[in-house]
């Protein structure tokens, strides 16, 4: 059985959406307790602005504080050369580079057209000369709620376009939620075809409720890395109605019941879900954390008189 490796994308992706401040000694207890669950990744924060994320405006404290645990790679988010300085300063293991396959969401969301973030993104990667990991997450990898489909052949030439750079992973992305498992299917062949000595991870959002099922169809085309983010936290906000990833806990928890070796401390990382909605003040979308795994039982009630 082969082994499938997550990324946990909580605390950057997950929390750049809330409307409140997680405080710093939170995002470091998180991160911390995540890294004791078997995670391949942790993608701790982001070396944005200050003023485009406030919400993680504590990233080089974050990065400094944190226990890290042997085996678990830390990556960061960078948009440019200023946040892989910083990045590299603050001891990341990966950097994650970000741009979409759709113009108009690019331009939306990156207040740039694509050859802009291709150009800038290019730079980081020679900058950097091999002194850390680079990976290229391509966003709306399967539809733009704006443009509609983006074409399979887009994807792949702006995928090709960074593999040509060297980097060693690509993470390719549903960041509205538009995916379905057949054209999951069809997109992983053409990746594994293509990309077959680079890291692929599949990122997926449920936010039409095939979350799951579109894992299922990677991990049969062959992917064996997924990113997820505990408790289903995250979005778009740049697609309305676009609500937020695959609960890390309930795909583990599906793939651990299917017999899959994800490595991973399945109720251990139930005991950090559960804590979540203490940290951000609400409750989550993740299913797991609530029902209690499959394996757990109940007894049966009382025969009344």
């Amino acid at each position: 059985m082969r082994r499938i490796h997550f990324n946990e994308v909580v605390t950057r992706d997950g929390f750049q959406m809330e409307p409140r401040f997680v405080p710093t000694d939170d995002k470091v207890a998180l991160v911390d307790a995540l890294s004791e669950c078997g995670y391949a990744k942790i993608e701790v924060t982001s070396f944005t602005s200050p003023k485009a994320i406030p919400m993680l405006r504590d990233a080089e404290e974050v990065m400094g504080r944190i226990r890290r645990v042997a085996g678990v790679e830390y990556t960061v988010l960078v948009p440019n050369l200023r946040g892989a300085e910083r990045a590299m300063e603050s001891r990341a293991d990966e950097l994650n580079l970000v741009m979409s396959t759709s113009e108009t969401h690019n331009r939306a969301n990156l207040r740039m057209t694509r050859e802009q973030s291709f150009n800038g993104l290019a730079e980081v990667i020679r900058a950097v000369e091999g002194r850390v990991a680079v990976n290229v997450s391509l966003s709306t990898c399967f539809g733009c709620p704006m443009e509609g489909e983006v074409p399979q052949a887009e994807v792949l030439r702006w995928a090709s376009r960074f593999a040509e750079l060297g980097v060693r992973g690509l993470t390719i992305c549903d960041t509205t939620g538009m995916a379905h498992p057949a054209q999951v299917a069809r997109m992983v062949d053409a990746l594994q075809a293509a990309f077959a000595a680079l890291q692929l991870t599949l990122h997926f959002h449920n936010t039409r409720g095939m979350g799951l099922a579109n894992v299922l169809a990677a991990l049969q085309g062959g992917i064996t890395r997924f990113d997820g983010s505990l408790g289903g936290l995250g979005g778009c906000p740049y697609a309305p109605g676009a609500s937020g990833n695959i609960a890390s806990e309930d795909a583990i928890h599906m793939l651990d019941a299917m017999g899959y070796d994800t490595g991973m401390d399945i109720e251990g990382l139930l005991d950090v879900a559960r804590h979540l909605p203490q940290v951000v003040g609400h409750e989550v979308p993740g299913q797991v954390a609530k029902a209690g795994r499959i394996t757990d039982l109940h007894p049966a009630p009382q025969e009344q008189a």
